[in-house]
């Protein structure tokens, strides 16, 4: 009795294999990308923190009462780092500028503001945007509105 035995699988197992792995990654990339999306915001919320503790320390060490000017100088200070000096981190853009010159200019007024880099797409960095002043709140606003931040245009982060 000589019987010839075949392992391995047939077409169709396989193709019902990758067929249900083909639905597993329909369910689970946007998701995946929801929380990525999730953990960029929470990043740029963490941040704005830092610039607007690093711009009160600055005030209150370097400037004599008046904020930094940009984030290249509270960088030049070692309050923060230079990945955020560079203005990009997580996704979004960061700016933190002091009043400006002129009429009114207040050394004791800044802003610090959050964008996303990328809005509106599958592979948005940020559904919100954020900004802080002197006051310390976080306000944020969603990141599709073309006005531009500030703390009276947005909502208090908890409210």
């Amino acid at each position: 009795m000589n019987t010839k035995r075949q392992d391995g699988f047939s077409l169709i197992e396989l193709l019902i294999v990758v067929a249900i792995i083909g639905i597993i990654a329909a369910i689970a990339i946007p998701n995946l990308l929801a929380s990525k999306r999730a953990a960029n915001e929470g990043s740029a919320i963490a941040t704005v923190r830092t610039l607007t503790s690093a711009q009160a320390t600055y005030a209150a060490t370097t400037g004599g009462g008046a904020y930094a000017p940009d984030l290249a100088a509270l960088n030049g200070q070692g309050l923060i780092d230079s990945t955020l000096a560079s203005g990009s981190k997580s996704g979004y853009s960061f700016v933190s500028t002091g009043a400006g010159a002129g009429k009114a200019a207040d050394p004791r007024r800044y802003l610090s503001t959050a964008t996303p880099q990328s809005v509106g797409t599958v592979t948005a960095t940020g559904t919100r945007k954020f900004a802080s002043d002197a006051t310390g709140v976080i306000y944020y606003a969603a990141a599709a509105d073309t006005t531009a931040m500030s703390a009276a245009t947005g909502n208090a982060i908890g409210n």
